[in-house]
């Protein structure tokens, strides 16, 4: 039995819902925006969608924890080797959500042994969904996503999460140096600069300082798209707060430039 025929279902599920929820309060008037410790924004929105995705899992019988953005539930800074388990971002992009901009999204990953092995990302406001199982390819709304054949940075567009006050002086000349070396760039950040290279929109997506959830199904997506996602020192993981993606062709020459970088 494959990936998506024991995980399709719920995924599909809670996306669902999850879009209805979020449209629900986004460019409405009964939006409360609130900030948490660390400064970002929070809605009932989020909470309301990982309520949800908590109740769905735990009604649909599967072996599955869930670790979230929201309302935590476990080791958030490696894999749980023992369980699989759901980890969910029930609004990514919450900034956007509350300013009104459609670029934000629900996204699950279900990791098995460590690794993701189904990945769901949900975009009401850019009417999108994007699924991916392990060895069985990446759709966007029921097509099969491959990724560009640009061979070389020079020719190529790249998306990053820009080089704003977050990031030291040693990253963003990282990050500079990597635009530099495109022949388009963009600082643009979040969830859909990934599915944009798995689409092969564009050929490198990076984001610098994330949390799991933000990442869990963004390099499946990429990787059953014919790309690659790692972190600087080539690692797969969404447990370092990087995460490069590429259409693999590139992929080297770019993590070149962001190790030598000064």
């Amino acid at each position: 039995m494959g990936y998506g025929e024991i995980y399709g279902g719920l995924l599909k599920e809670i996306a669902e819902e999850a879009d209805a929820i979020a449209m629900r309060y986004f460019r409405g008037d009964e939006l409360r925006i609130d900030r948490k410790g660390d400064g970002t924004a929070v809605t009932q929105a989020d909470r309301g969608v990982e309520e949800m995705a908590r109740a769905r899992v735990a009604a649909s019988g599967l072996p599955l924890d869930v670790l979230g953005e929201e309302m935590g539930g476990g080791d958030a800074k490696s894999p749980n080797a023992e369980r699989a388990r759901m980890i969910i971002d029930p609004i990514d992009g919450t900034e956007e959500f509350s300013r009104g901009i459609p670029t934000f999204g629900t996204l699950m990953g279900i990791e098995s042994n460590g690794e993701i092995v189904a990945a769901m990302v949900s975009a009401p406001g850019l009417h999108s969904r994007w699924w991916a199982y392990r060895s069985e390819g990446a759709y966007r709304d029921g097509k099969r996503l491959h990724v560009s054949n640009v061979n070389s940075l020079g020719k190529a567009m790249v998306f990053t999460t820009g080089t704003g006050p977050s990031k030291n002086a040693h990253d963003q000349a990282k990050i500079r140096a990597l635009l530099d070396a495109a022949r388009n760039s963009r600082s643009f950040g979040g969830f859909w600069q990934h599915m944009l290279v798995a689409e092969g929109a564009i050929e490198v997506a990076l984001d610098w300082t994330s949390k799991p959830w933000d990442l869990a199904p963004l390099g499946i997506m990429v990787e059953e798209a014919g790309g690659r996602s790692t972190n600087v020192r080539g690692e797969r993981t969404i447990y370092t707060g990087q995460l490069i993606s590429t259409n693999g062709k590139i992929h080297d020459e770019v993590l070149a430039i962001l190790r030598r970088s000064k």
